[in-house]
């Protein structure tokens, strides 16, 4: 295979950002984009990129033999829809997190995905970020020894907008959710139980929703490492992302990313500027690279680095969350495999 001919589903932000990073790609090319309300600003914005096909269905991507692979990157109610319909119809796919918000739906889709043989990548684009890609590969050099703890920070500089709370599925699954793989990528082992602890601390508007704008989970891993994530929707200092793995031979940590490494000193104190706004700029190469090595995968058939399985196992680990604040007690992921979905 030459190029990859994409077919990008959902032209918000985020499908624009991926398209316009695929279009930089030698070995990629965008061949169509879809949305249901595409409209004359959208395929104006697509004919100035080169982009010929622009489609309010999305069965046209599914049916065209140019197309190899999709990106999904529409709202996540539709997400389950699109994967089936593309993995039938024999498409490699891409899929922003979550997969959806019901782990037994997510579940047969995976199975669908299986059946058909294509490959299937979540978008957990943090994996990708040079930061925690160097604390993976300390851990999984044996640089620190045997992983003891693992700590993980994870703050957003403003809190989202009340019509986006309601139906984003809740600090677990819309915010944490990106923590909970990056804390099974970096122990490099699954999540055994878990102990949440949340309250509204912020906005009131979380309560009227039913969610949470301040939330604590302790984790268990299957290695017999334990790990703390701390989440909170408002850092008023700014995009604050952190990690540190604690092992029997030493520690590795990362801190944020800042515009600069300037430092300000005076006898007022020592100043410097905010960290990177928030995940658009902090992020910004881990969404090319995660890209990047999609292509990779479905050109020369190599199994994907974030597999259906992991987008899974962070939504498995997401509701089990939910019940252990719901409950005020820790929950083990197996248990909550068949319980209802919150």
């Amino acid at each position: 295979m030459n190029k990859v001919k994409i077919g990008i589903i959902g032209a918000g932000r985020i499908g624009k950002i991926h398209a316009e990073h695929l279009l930089a790609m030698t070995q990629a090319e965008v061949t169509a984009i879809s949305d249901l309300f595409a409209d004359d600003h959208l395929r104006q914005w697509a004919a100035g990129r080169g982009i010929g096909t622009v489609l309010s269905d999305a069965d046209a991507l599914f049916q065209n033999p140019d197309i190899d692979a999709v990106l999904i990157c529409s709202s996540t109610d539709s997400h389950i829809d699109f994967i089936e319909r593309a993995a039938k119809a024999g498409k490699h796919i891409f899929c922003e997190k979550p997969v959806s918000m019901d782990v037994f739906q997510t579940q047969k889709a995976l199975d669908v995905v299986n059946s058909a043989g294509v490959q299937l990548q979540i978008g957990f684009n943090r994996r990708f970020d040079h930061n925690f890609k160097r604390v993976r590969e300390v851990v999984q050099g044996g640089g620190i020894g045997q992983p003891h703890m693992i700590k993980i920070t994870s703050r957003d500089p403003n809190p989202p907008h009340a019509d986006y709370i309601k139906v984003s599925g809740g600090i677990f699954q819309d915010m944490m959710i990106h923590d909970f793989d990056m804390a099974r990528y970096v122990a490099g082992s699954d999540i055994e139980e878990v102990y949440a602890h949340g309250g509204v601390l912020i906005d009131p508007v979380f309560a009227e929703h039913g969610d949470l704008d301040t939330a604590i989970a302790t984790l268990r891993f299957e290695n017999g490492a334990i790990g703390v994530i701390d989440c909170s929707r408002q850092a008023v200092y700014g995009y604050d992302q952190r990690v540190e793995v604690f092992g029997s031979k030493g520690s590795v940590a990362v801190t944020n990313d800042y515009p600069n490494t300037a430092e300000i000193s005076t006898a007022e104190g020592i100043f410097r500027d905010k960290p990177l706004h928030f995940f658009l700029e902090r992020y910004d190469g881990a969404y090319i690279d995660e890209l990047k090595q999609f292509i990779d995968c479905v050109q020369h058939g190599k199994p994907v680095p974030v597999s259906g399985y992991d987008g899974f196992q962070a939504e498995l680990t997401a509701l089990a969350c939910k019940y252990s604040v719901k409950l005020g007690k820790p929950v083990k992921l197996k248990e909550v495999q068949t319980w209802p979905n919150l």
